[in-house]
């Protein structure tokens, strides 16, 4: 079978059911639009989610201890594993930020030299607030420390957020999909219904399923390809220029992976599978030696 006839047999579907197909690449451009929205908006939302936890860190206060000790300190926490880098912070320096945030009134009160030296333990983003808590536990114990401080409550709020986030997206997301699979499905099935007529007799003449199945299957991946196009270019323009200029405060949403083209990409690739997925599907159930009557 040459590629000519397959691409041409293909594309004969709108010519034969035109207001299927249109509808079928309407709902599949709506469909990969909604996704591509939907997957900036919360690649962005996990960022904020996750810079967040970048801010949240654990102070280790420490008693009066000699240099040597506070520099031995300081590489064991380091090794710690939830740790991703750790800050010193000396008398000194916790002194000038409480004269900054008291003011005239607190100088007195930060000149007196109560204020402890510290560490602040930066977390790495994918530590859990079990792990913080355990490495908490054994810091304490560990010579020279006086106190260690620890905001476990809003570290599991933010896990708690970003896990249903998660969970909604992704079951949004593939509701979506079944949809716009289904409707592909659907029209390839008019289609074939349409010719069932002439793959009766093509199957007379010794023609073979994979034969007749493979002009179908173009015809899903060319709907997939213009409304993957559509979509793409829409979602392009929405965030690119519509969105800077509606809400100027969401102009600052960046793109996957820091490039437009990556989710413009991946927006038509997924456009194109769910094309073929759904043209296959019809195309392996209704095509067969004795269903075409």
């Amino acid at each position: 079978m040459s590629l000519g006839y397959v691409v041409k047999e293909g594309m004969a579907a709108f010519r034969r059911a035109p207001l299927a197909t249109v509808t079928s690449i309407t709902a599949l451009m709506l469909a990969v639009l909604m996704l591509g929205i939907l997957g900036r908006l919360a690649f962005n939302a996990y960022k904020v989610a996750q810079s967040l936890k970048q801010t949240i860190s654990v102070e280790v206060f420490l008693k009066d201890i000699g240099d040597r000790q506070t520099h031995d300190l300081q590489s064991a926490l380091q090794k710690e594993g939830p740790v991703d880098h750790v800050s010193y912070i000396s008398k000194d320096s916790a002194a000038a930020v409480f004269r900054r945030d008291f003011g005239s009134g607190g100088a007195g009160l930060a000149n007196l030299g109560f204020l402890p030296a510290s560490f602040r333990l930066h977390i790495k983003e994918d530590a859990t607030p079990d792990q913080i808590s355990s490495m908490v536990s054994k810091i304490k114990k560990m010579d020279g420390v006086e106190a260690v401080e620890f905001n476990r409550y809003l570290l599991e709020l933010l896990q708690k957020r970003i896990h249903t986030l998660v969970l909604a997206g992704s079951g949004i997301g593939i509701i979506i999909l079944f949809v716009s699979v289904l409707l592909v499905f659907n029209t390839i099935r008019l289609t074939i219904y349409a010719k069932r007529g002439l793959i009766k007799a093509m199957k007379l003449v010794g023609a073979t399923n994979g034969f007749v199945r493979r002009p179908f299957l173009v015809e899903g991946i060319i709907q997939g390809i213009i409304a993957g196009g559509i979509s793409a270019g829409l979602v392009w323009v929405f965030f690119q220029y519509a969105v800077p200029v509606l809400i100027p405060q969401f102009g600052i949403l960046s793109w996957p992976y820091g490039e437009w083209y990556y989710q413009v990409g991946a927006m038509l690739l997924l456009a194109i599978l769910l094309g073929f997925w759904g043209s296959h599907l019809a195309a392996r159930k209704f095509i067969k030696d004795t269903s075409i009557n």
